[in-house]
């Protein structure tokens, strides 16, 4: 499974041009990059490099949780990925969490009203929060073969309120033969240290998905508009270029009868082997 990774890094190298940015690191980006990996072979946790399995299942869980901070993360489980965008409280914003399971939209409701002369009608406006995870969980048991099995993070009227944009922006879910497939697209995609969490951590929520759903994993699918390498990241990837993947791990994940009851505890990571960790700076 490393090996549609290690293409990507490939393309990129060979394919990308130079751009400027705001971190002021610069990048070589490669537009509309894609690759797609069978579930079916295994949990595609790098092998080229150590992955911190526990951190790529903390975020996921945390992005479950519908909070606008990371003390859960940081506090409550030491995870501090997150920690270079958050404020000193430990606030993002209504990023990925709020929007997957509080997507907040305005509502209207009609109010009759009586005066003198002819009744007349007006609208109350109300601020709603609906829970995308949720609805696509529901929608698949009611309606597997449905087109409408969306999960979305971007919000254009809460940008200013972001601690950092989200950069995969958009999943959708698809089932076929008895599998759930998986597209995330992916608005800016950091090579180095970005993609290889986000493969494993939507493909672990497909893994969840499926499981609530009866179904088995399927394929998970990856577009990434602006794909970039930061120049300071070119020499550890062309390093682990050199590196000979091993086995994919499997991945086996204790069954709830709720996706809010998962924990750390029931994500059972077996039979991964691994080259050495790679360490990269992160542009921030």
């Amino acid at each position: 499974m490393d090996q549609a990774y290690l293409s990507l890094v490939e393309r990129v190298l060979k394919n990308g041009v130079r751009k400027t940015n705001r971190t002021g690191i610069d990048t070589i980006s490669s537009f509309a990059e894609y690759y797609r990996i069978d579930l079916a072979d295994g949990f595609p946790l790098l092998t080229t490099k150590k992955m911190i399995f526990r951190s790529v299942i903390l975020e996921l869980l945390w992005y479950l949780r519908g909070e606008n901070h990371i003390r859960w993360l940081r506090d409550e489980n030491d995870c501090h990925i997150w920690d270079a965008w958050a404020d000193d409280d430990g606030y993002v914003g209504p990023i990925y969490p709020v929007l997957w399971r509080k997507f907040p939209y305005m509502d209207y409701e009609e109010i009759e009203f009586e005066g003198v002369g002819a009744a007349f009608q007006s609208h109350k406006k109300t601020i709603q929060e609906f829970d995308q995870v949720q609805y696509v969980i529901d929608e698949i048991q009611k309606n597997p073969h449905s087109r409408r099995l969306v999960i979305s993070a971007w919000h254009p009227g809460l940008l200013k309120e972001m601690a950092l944009p989200p950069c995969h922006l958009m999943v959708v879910f698809n089932v076929a033969d008895g599998k759930l497939n998986c597209h995330l697209t992916q608005r800016s995609g950091d090579i180095a240290l970005g993609i290889p969490f986000n493969l494993a951590c939507y493909s672990a929520l497909t893994m969840m998905i499926a499981a609530q759903c009866k179904l088995k994993p399927g394929t998970f699918a990856h577009t990434i508009v602006d794909a970039h390498i930061y120049e300071n990241h070119v020499d550890g990837l062309k390093e682990q270029l050199t590196r000979k993947p091993f086995d994919p791990p499997k991945l086996s994940i204790n069954y709830k009868d709720s996706i809010d009851a998962y924990t750390l505890h029931d994500f059972k990571l077996e039979g991964y082997e691994h080259h050495p960790f790679i360490r990269f700076e992160v542009a921030v």
